[in-house]
């Protein structure tokens, strides 16, 4: 009797997973760490025991194998050894598109990054530096004096009195500080508690704001930001701080293009607070000179007089390196402030002491805390490419491979783009397909992987997305008609799913999230009348991969409840 139960309860099992081809696990990993090899061999046997059969290997060295050590391999072969032995495919994730900080390691100047126009700059001691424009900073930026609560000089305080105050007794220089404390209290501003400046500014060009803070258990401190908004209501910057709930006073930065705009609102605090204290001191805003500009030929640096004169690199100025680009802390990595370099003018140049320039250029981009896009539109990108791709079927032999297209916060700014004449959609659609072709060329009859977002109307391939110079629309006509699209629209599932569904492309439900298990089962609802639905991916961005085996009970019906 027990036999036949075992019998039965394993042809169920059995039954349940075959439900879906696709039955995965998602994982960010690191084989430099033989750890990490441990943790990811117990993961699969884990995985196996209750109908996963895939697990998606992201590891930003796949994008450097030819740099990788004997150890990594040997970690590396470890958990394929692994894999196979549990019949878990390992599906590597390649070719980053929208975080490809990895992909920019081997050429930082690949970065996307947005133009700067006509910078004045004027020459001293044969060094050419910015003029800053009269007038574009701010007012009281030290936050001295205050009627009341209500500091002088600002455009706007959210709160004074009620969760921003005054503050002569604790600050970092000037004397003065403006403390926002507990603002989940107030009812009528939602927790944020903000104070704004509105400055004016010289289309295109590049600004950087900082400010001063310490907090004290302010458990919303994540949700800190300094944003500039154009006269639309339109974000100029996407950076993150990385405040902490309790530190001393740190020293924050943002930089930013002005793109069309001739005057910003600057925030600085808090979205979204609760409970604690934060106090803002020594705020500044200052136009920039050359930080973080980019060098290739896609982004052209111009010198020129105002007489229209163009200047010759190597010829009437130094080249011009920054020895800080793209390399803090390793490469592929961008300072969002240092120090602007001078233009050092050669001997026996035709620019003369005292001269004023004009100084066009393009500066690095970044978003969050270092998120960074490669131009896919550089032929650099498309031979990075094929020798990743190579390298890494070369590893893993793998029936498919995994393409990290994934929140393309800056694309379509520089001359390359801007010379192929197409939308930034377009740009995409174009890419898409090429990798595509690159996958073939290597491994025909591999299977093809996408995440959704930048290629879903619903989601991300849009108008006004983030810093894209354009519209995304129709980037999803580029997708090879095999591709299988790693679904994470949730939020709006009800028209993403029937999107790719009606034009006949397969998916995989990217499930959990950090969030509650039983969250699948409203997907798998919105999903039950696609004609093409293929698995659903167990998802985590934490690492946490204790709810695997309630998830599989969730999702197809087998594991440990």
């Amino acid at each position: 009797m027990i036999g036949i139960l075992l019998a039965a309860s394993l042809l169920a099992h059995q039954n349940a997973s075959s439900g879906f081809k696709y039955r995965w696990v998602y994982t960010m990993t690191n084989m430099y760490r033989a750890e990490e090899a441990d943790r990811l061999v117990g993961i699969i046997q884990r995985a196996s025991k209750v109908g996963y059969n895939g697990l998606v290997f992201a590891d930003t060295k796949l994008q450097s194998l030819s740099e990788m050590p004997d150890f990594y391999i040997k970690n590396f072969k470890k958990v394929q050894t692994a894999a196979q032995e549990n019949h878990i495919s390992l599906i590597p994730a390649v070719m980053s598109v929208g975080y490809s900080n990895s992909f920019l390691a081997h050429d930082p100047n690949l970065i996307e990054g947005m133009p700067v126009v006509d910078a004045p700059f004027t020459v001293r001691n044969r060094l050419a530096n910015l003029v800053p424009t009269e007038g574009q900073h701010f007012k009281n930026g030290n936050f001295e004096g205050a009627n009341g609560d209500k500091v002088n000089g600002l455009s706007y305080q959210d709160g004074p009195g009620q969760s921003s105050f005054y503050d002569s007794t604790t600050f970092h220089n000037s004397g003065h500080s403006i403390r926002m404390e507990n603002p989940g209290a107030v009812k009528e501003v939602g927790g944020n508690c903000r104070v704004v400046q509105q400055v004016s500014t010289t289309p295109f060009r590049q600004y950087h704001v900082s400010a001063w803070l310490k907090t004290q258990d302010f458990d919303q401190a994540s949700n800190v930001r300094i944003i500039a908004l154009d006269s639309k209501g339109q974000s100029l910057c996407f950076q993150d701080l990385s405040v902490k709930p309790t530190q001393d006073w740190s020293n924050v930065h943002i930089t930013f293009n002005s793109q069309k705009a001739e005057s910003v609102s600057v925030y600085i605090g808090v979205w979204g607070g609760n409970k604690g204290k934060m106090w803002v001191a020594d705020t500044q805003f200052e136009e920039t000179g050359l930080l973080n500009v980019i060098r290739r030929s896609g982004c052209p640096v111009v010198v020129k007089g105002t007489d229209g004169t163009v200047y010759k690199e190597g010829e009437d100025f130094e080249q011009i390196v920054d020895p800080h680009f793209g390399n803090i802390p390793w490469p592929g990595e961008y300072e969002i402030y240092h120090a602007s370099l001078p233009i050092k003018i050669i001997p026996g140049s035709r620019i003369r002491e005292g001269q004023h320039l004009l100084v066009s250029f393009y500066t690095a981009t970044v978003t969050g805390g270092d998120q960074a896009n490669a131009c896919v539109s550089e032929p650099e990108w498309d031979k990075l490419a094929i020798e990743e791709v190579h390298r890494v079927n070369q590893l893993f032999q793998p029936s498919g491979f995994f393409l990290s297209h994934d929140e393309m916060r800056v694309a379509g700014w520089c001359a390359t783009c801007q010379t192929r004449h197409l939308t930034p959609g377009q740009v995409l659609a174009s890419n898409i397909a090429r990798c595509g072709q690159i996958i073939k060329q290597e491994h025909p009859g591999a299977e093809m992987f996408v995440w959704s977002d930048m290629f879903d109307p619903y989601h991300n391939a849009h108008n006004n997305y983030y810093l894209v110079n354009g519209d995304l629309k129709g980037s999803w006509l580029g997708l090879p008609p095999e591709t299988v699209i790693v679904n994470w629209n949730s939020g709006d599932a009800k028209n993403s799913l029937p999107f790719f569904d009606e034009k006949g492309f397969g998916q995989i439900l990217a499930g959990f999230y950090d969030g509650p298990v039983e969250s699948i089962k409203g997907w798998l609802n919105d999903a039950k009348s696609l004609k093409h639905l293929k698995g659903v991916m167990y998802t985590t961005w934490v690492g946490d991969y204790s709810k695997l085996e309630k998830f599989a009970q969730v999702a197809w019906g087998t594991g440990r409840k």
